[in-house]
C-alpha cells in the first residue's frame, strides 16, 4: 500500500537503539552519529519505490560523510511474510548496491515503531544532537528517471551540518508500506 510520511516534527528526540547489521556487528545508535548529525533511512530490498533510488541514496550518503553526517539504514519489515527482506539477501542488497553506510535489521520492528517509521523509504534526518529537523523525500526525481533532480535530502541535511536546523518546506516520502507483523 503506497503511504506518504508525516509531516516534519521539529526537534523531537531521536531514541537511541541498538541492532545487529549485516556485517555481523551489534550496531549502537550512539556511535552510528556522525559529528554534524545522522541520517536514518528506512528500507527494505524489495520495495520498488527504494530500488528507485536506493543507488542515489548511497551516492548522498558517501557525500554527507564528507561533511561530517553519517547515514544508516534499517530494515524493519515483517521478512518471514516478505521473504525478499530476509537478513541473507540484505547482505547481497547492500553488496550489490555498494551501500556506504550500515544496512541494520530491526526483526521486533520496536525501532520502526518508536520512530513511527510507516513506508519504505521513510527518512529521518537528526542534527548533532539527535533531534529531527528532516522528514521528507530523497529528491523531485520521477520515479525511474533521476536526470535533472533536486537532491533535497542533501540540501536538507547539509543545511543541518551548518546550522543544526532543518528546511522548513519539506515534501514528504513516498513508498511502500511497512510491513507489520
Amino acid at each position: 500500500m503506497l503511504k506518504d510520511t508525516p509531516i516534519c516534527d521539529f526537534g523531537w528526540i531521536a531514541p537511541a537503539f541498538m541492532l545487529p547489521g549485516t556485517d555481523g556487528q551489534m550496531h549502537d545508535f550512539r556511535d552510528l552519529r556522525g559529528d554534524k548529525g545522522l541520517l536514518i533511512a528506512f528500507i527494505c530490498n524489495h520495495c520498488p519505490y527504494v530500488i528507485a533510488i536506493i543507488d542515489r541514496l548511497a551516492a548522498d550518503a558517501q557525500a554527507l560523510s564528507e561533511d561530517g553526517i553519517n547515514t544508516v539504514a534499517i530494515m524493519s519489515n515483517d521478512y518471514n511474510a516478505y521473504p525478499a527482506d530476509a537478513p541473507h539477501l540484505m547482505v547481497e542488497f547492500a553488496a550489490k548496491h555498494k551501500l556506504p553506510f550500515p544496512y541494520l535489521i530491526d526483526e521486533s520492528q520496536e525501532v520502526a515503531r518508536a520512530y513511527g517509521a510507516i513506508c519504505t523509504p521513510d527518512f529521518f534526518g537528526l542534527n548533532a544532537d539527535g533531534a529531527l529537523q528532516y522528514r521528507g523525500r530523497l529528491d523531485d526525481a520521477q520515479h525511474g528517471d533521476p536526470t535533472n533532480r533536486t537532491a533535497e535530502l542533501l540540501q536538507a541535511m547539509r543545511l543541518i551540518a551548518e546550522t543544526g536546523q532543518g528546511p522548513k518546506d519539506q515534501t514528504p516520502s513516498m513508498g511502500c508500506s511497512i510491513k507489520w507483523k
